[in-house]
């Protein structure tokens, strides 16, 4: 860290500056700055806090660092949180968690830089446009290191993070891991037929016939966005959320008064897909707009239909970004099933800082060999996917 800078942690979002951390994540699609992204804005990560969803309370202890030029301007930022368990951030350190507790440590509590809920790669080592990015991200990775052990705490963990962001951390003695989601790339199709046409014959019939099969019964599939996400469409959305959320992970972790919250501050940068029979909504999945990306969060259904999982997630995610211009779809966490729909593997990344040694020598084999696995997993899945030969479609979407 050098004199000019200063990092000042706080617990509660509402005592981080909207206009400055608006100036690090983008204020909104369209507009000068950095690129829009839902998750990292100040609306959704406050409402997150507000509703109740994310609070010490519900294991997510606000910790968020604020990077200050002496005279008080933000330069930077990291949405962190202080943990004691590890539910909600899909890139499962369980296993470690066990390990260290056999042989006489302690986990929990861990410090977590990541948006609560949400496996969506963002930036989390946030930082003001214009300024020379490399020393900003370097103290912010000195500043997670440092409150790292003020707390004195097992870890910290920076996930779903950009590839460019991670050389600060590796400098600053984090270890890299990677993953897997599957995300469809817009290369430019004016329509859902012409993405069809660059699938191999037979997974293309196959998903014209899943699609038909989908709406049988006189389902109707409805976009809803902005003044149209109405208190009462909340109220049906949450009902389908709270069904699958509780047969899924036992408890769901949003609450009814988030999807007000963002509702009344991001309403343009939601979209509902639902789906919609004799009169009444069955079915729907929330997705948020940004500035070239569509992001599928989760869905819920009160009636099963075949296939109507696929058409409401993915097949209406796919129209929508033809439609609006969107350079690729992000469904979510894990999923193979995905890649049949023309969603295709692309690698993730966090960044895992371990105070132990012995913990962190073991972690560090097991990542090595991880990486591996993910770079072999991952041609294998792309070799295998529905395009046509002549036109298959890569990890970046060229």
């Amino acid at each position: 860290m050098t004199d000019a800078y200063r990092i000042r942690v706080v617990q509660r979002f509402a005592e981080v500056p909207a206009e400055g951390w608006a100036r690090l994540a983008g204020a909104s699609r369209g507009q000068p700055g950095p690129a829009y992204n839902p998750f990292i804005s100040y609306a959704f990560l406050s409402a997150l806090e507000e509703s109740g969803s994310a609070t010490v309370d519900t294991g997510w202890l606000g910790q968020h660092l604020l990077l200050e030029a002496e005279d008080g301007t933000l330069l930077g930022a990291v949405p962190a949180y202080l943990k004691n368990h590890s539910q909600g951030e899909y890139v499962f350190d369980h296993g470690w968690a066990e390990a260290f507790a056999r042989a006489g440590g302690h986990y929990y509590p861990k410090l977590q830089a990541s948006v609560p809920f949400t496996p969506a790669t963002g930036p989390r080592l946030l930082c003001r446009r214009g300024d020379d990015p490399a020393p900003l991200r370097q103290a912010l990775a000195a500043g997670i290191k440092e409150l790292t052990r003020r707390h004195d705490i097992s870890s910290a963990h920076v996930t779903f993070l950009p590839e460019n962001e991670l050389p600060a951390l590796v400098d600053a003695g984090f270890l890299h891991r990677t993953d897997q989601q599957f995300h469809f790339h817009n290369v430019g199709y004016r329509s859902h037929d012409e993405f069809l046409q660059t699938l191999a014959s037979r997974k293309r019939k196959a998903l014209k016939k899943e699609r038909r099969t989908a709406v049988e019964g006189g389902i109707e599939i409805v976009w809803l966005t902005g003044n149209e996400l109405t208190e009462g469409i909340w109220d049906q959305f949450f009902t389908f959320y709270m069904d699958t959320g509780g047969r899924k992970w036992g408890r769901p972790y949003l609450t009814r008064r988030f999807y007000s919250l963002i509702g009344e501050r991001m309403a343009d940068d939601i979209l509902l897909v639902m789906a919609k029979r004799n009169g009444r909504y069955i079915a729907g999945a929330i997705n948020f707009i940004g500035e070239d990306a569509l992001f599928g969060r989760h869905w819920g259904c009160i009636e099963d239909h075949p296939f109507l999982h696929f058409e409401v997630c993915y097949h209406q995610a796919i129209d929508f970004a033809i439609a609006h211009g969107l350079k690729r779809v992000e469904a979510g966490a894990q999923g193979e099933h995905k890649l049949a729909r023309g969603y295709m593997p692309v690698t993730t990344h966090s960044a895992h800082y371990i105070t132990h040694p012995g913990l962190r020598r073991a972690v560090a084999d097991y990542l090595e060999r991880e990486r591996r696995d993910v770079i072999e997993t991952g041609e294998w899945l792309a070799e295998h996917g529905p395009f046509r030969k002549t036109a298959v479609r890569s990890a970046d979407g060229e």
